[in-house]
């Protein structure tokens, strides 16, 4: 199976179980039964936020899979940097992305729960980049990552 097809594939899996599970099941859980939709102001915030945050991670997911050929997994993760598209602007957009959309479904069914949780995301993830993700890309991308490093944000998108 060529190269690229796997890391698709891989992509795949990995963002049913990983991310899936952050915004669907996890929110699922926390609102037990208790979401209610009702069509506000807020809640059309909350389905932009959702749907800009999916955009977001789908299309990071897809430059992982077809330029960095590996998946956002920790166990599979690319073999080439990522410095295109939305990596041009912030190092971190996969993130970013998974915030707007918990961030959106807290919005959407105005759930306090949801906020807490959307914001709590943050310090895991923050510590995980700090302490694992940029020690391993600096091992194995060396001088190259610490250029991208100097050059791209970690989480404030600087746009030229």
């Amino acid at each position: 199976m060529p190269s690229r097809v796997r890391s698709v594939l891989n992509t795949i899996l990995f963002t049913i179980i990983v991310p899936g599970t952050v915004t669907v099941l996890v929110p699922y859980l926390l609102l037990s039964g208790s979401a209610t939709l009702a069509v506000r102001p807020l809640t059309l915030l909350g389905l932009l936020c959702v749907a800009l945050g999916a955009a977001i991670y789908f299309r990071c997911a897809w430059e992982f899979a077809v330029r960095g050929l590996g998946t956002p997994a920790p166990i599979a993760p690319t073999q080439y940097l990522v410095t295109t598209a939305l990596h041009r602007h912030v190092r971190n957009p996969m993130y970013i992305g998974v915030f707007l959309v918990l961030s959106g479904e807290a919005a959407l069914f105005h759930s306090w729960k949801l906020l807490a949780y959307a914001g709590f995301f943050c310090i895991p993830v923050e510590l995980f980049v700090l302490f694992y993700e940029e020690p391993t890309l600096q091992r194995q991308f060396g001088e190259s990552y610490s250029e991208y490093k100097r050059s791209v944000p970690r989480w404030i998108p600087k746009f030229k």
